[in-house]
């Protein structure tokens, strides 16, 4: 497999264990974020602000894969549109040539569906959030962008340092068994495994689809999770209480599974079970 260019512009968590994987398979990696010193060893550093392009221009290496996995710092309407649609426009804009591939890395947030059903690829999008409807239209403009592209939508990131639920667990708190409320989620670790075998699978010459949905094997009802962790850490849960976590559906990865992914960890048990191993005690 001949080298790569490959440039990872958002380049945080999930991008930085990308970055690392591919560096070990013989790739250049080019990390673009603000803060250069907090990229691991083996990545390349830019400095830049994706919303500000006078930032990227002439900077940016030639590259022949493109990973945007940006995540927004600010979290309303202006913060995902500079963060998901300006940003992405700003790095193509930058670049003096277009990558012969293009992954952009979105969310299961554009799905509007709230009764439990199952999604897939081809289910409908009418999210009624402003978060969805940018996203939506990210991946309009990277799929239109006239560049071989890829959208990988990615249900509930979970992993080292997202302790979000287990804190919540921590103080006793629960999601409630009614109204049931199911939930998806990705390892950090898989979603840059996805990514990582979404490009093996380019370079080995097989064609990608335009759009997979990157989540573990069990959608599970929020209480379920929740009560779990309780019982893993050997607590007891006080009280329950409705968390707002977007519709209530169910992510299939079926499409994913079938080009060839191995889930790291297929489902809440594994991973959580490898978190709670590596956090430090109390």
């Amino acid at each position: 497999m001949h080298k790569q260019q490959i440039l990872i512009a958002g380049c945080g968590d999930v991008g930085s264990t990308l970055g690392l994987a591919l560096q070990a398979r013989g790739h250049n990696v080019f990390g673009l974020r603000r803060t250069i010193n907090q990229l691991p060893a083996g990545i390349q550093g830019i400095a830049g602000d994706l919303a500000d392009p006078a930032s990227l221009q002439g900077r940016l290496p030639p590259c022949d894969i493109l990973v945007y996995c940006a995540a927004a710092s600010q979290h309303d309407e202006a913060g995902y549109r500079s963060a998901y649609l300006e940003g992405l426009r700003n790095v193509l804009d930058a670049l003096a040539q277009p990558p012969r591939l293009l992954l952009f890395t979105s969310s299961s947030g554009v799905y509007h569906q709230a009764d439990g059903s199952w999604v897939n690829e081809q289910s409908p999008t009418h999210p009624d959030r402003f978060s969805g409807q940018i996203m939506l239209q990210a991946e309009a403009l990277a799929l239109n962008s006239g560049i071989d592209a890829t959208v990988v939508r990615f249900s509930g990131i979970y992993g080292p340092g997202r302790n979000q639920l287990i804190n919540q667990v921590r103080s006793g708190i629960a999601a409630p068994a009614q109204p049931e409320h199911y939930s998806n989620r990705i390892h950090r670790d898989d979603c840059a495994g996805v990514l990582r075998h979404l490009i093996g699978l380019y370079l080995q010459g097989t064609p990608l689809e335009p759009l997979y949905l990157a989540s573990d094997d069990v959608p599970a009802p929020l209480h379920e999770v929740s009560q779990w962790l309780a019982a893993a850490m050997g607590l007891e849960i006080h009280t329950t209480k409705l968390m707002r976590r977007g519709g209530s559906k169910r992510c299939s990865n079926a499409l994913i599974r079938a080009s060839g992914y191995h889930f790291i960890y297929p489902d809440y048990r594994a991973g959580y079970s490898a978190l709670l191993r590596d956090m430090p005690a109390d």
